[in-house]
């Protein structure tokens, strides 16, 4: 009988621990999700921006390797990214996929001009810069216009900004309630081993040796949880690279770490912080109020 009753306390035990390990692990994944993205949300927004591109349209007059040196010369500027020469025949290509094989009937002669994609440095995308650029790309000889999304890049440095600024608010917000989270998971833990720790005090124990194994196993399990959500971020990182691998290449290495390491510590530390004045508190508590 004794077995028995033995057997389904430690099962229940492990079901407690097992239950608080997870719980605690999905409350850090998020924040490390969150945190993730907020520690990357300049490379983010610097690759989306610098997606955007200019092109160079030149008179018809403009021969191929004049097109080609120009686009050579452009690439070597300090606002340049990078550049890529649109010969006829890819431009012909591309309008007849968005137009249809049979737009050129219309025309006595193609009108596709060549043409070159700039991709501009993501500090010089702002409106002031712009303006420069396309004036000085103007007076070079041989260019007829310079073609840009004004309203969408405005659009994206707007939205950028305010994705920023949320996800800030949002990653303090979860760390405040991972906080909370935690520590009620913590404190039903310890409450549940109120008894022992007031034998414990009742046989003279000092205040420090009934906190240390409780410090020990909040530190565990702060590790083990933190681990379990470090080795899940890490298998989305292992996703985000095999699948969406130009994202993956914006992501700072260190920055990733140090979010990884991040999450680890702060699992440790919630988890001990919550367990250390828990349990000074139930020690504290009179032997009238422990069954409350």
């Amino acid at each position: 009988m004794r077995k028995r009753e033995k057997g389904i306390i430690l099962r229940r035990l492990i079901q407690s621990y097992i239950s608080s390990v997870i719980s605690i692990s999905l409350v850090l994944l998020i924040v490390g999700l969150i945190g993730i993205l907020a520690v990357n949300a300049k490379s983010v927004s610097d690759y989306f921006r610098e997606s955007i591109k200019l092109s160079v349209i030149f008179e018809s007059s403009t021969t191929e390797g004049e097109a080609m040196k120009f686009s050579d010369e452009l690439s070597s500027d300090e606002f340049v990214k990078k550049t890529e020469f649109i010969s006829r025949e890819r431009g012909t290509k591309e309008m007849q996929e968005l137009l249809g094989s049979d737009f050129l009937e219309v025309f006595d002669f193609n009108p596709v001009p060549l043409s070159v994609d700039i991709h501009l440095k993501a500090d010089y995308l702002n409106s002031d810069s712009l303006e420069l650029i396309e004036s000085r790309l103007m007076e070079k000889t041989g260019v007829k216009e310079v073609v840009y999304q004004r309203s969408l890049i405005d659009i994206i440095n707007k939205n950028m900004e305010r994705i920023s600024l949320v996800l800030a608010v949002l990653l303090g917000l979860l760390l405040f309630i991972s906080f909370v989270l935690i520590n009620n998971t913590v404190r039903l833990n310890v409450f549940a081993k109120r008894f022992t720790i007031k034998t414990m005090k009742l046989v003279g124990a000092k205040r420090s040796f009934i906190r240390k194994p409780f410090i020990k196993r909040a530190a565990l399990q702060g590790l083990v949880s933190g681990l379990i959500s470090a080795s899940l971020l890490l298998l989305m990182l292992y996703f985000v690279k095999r699948d969406l691998h130009e994202l993956y290449q914006i992501f700072d290495t260190r920055l990733l770490l140090s979010v990884l390491a991040g999450v680890v510590a702060t699992g440790m530390l919630i988890c001990v912080v919550s367990t250390y004045f828990v349990v000074n508190k139930l020690v504290a508590v009179s032997a009238d109020k422990i069954y409350y």
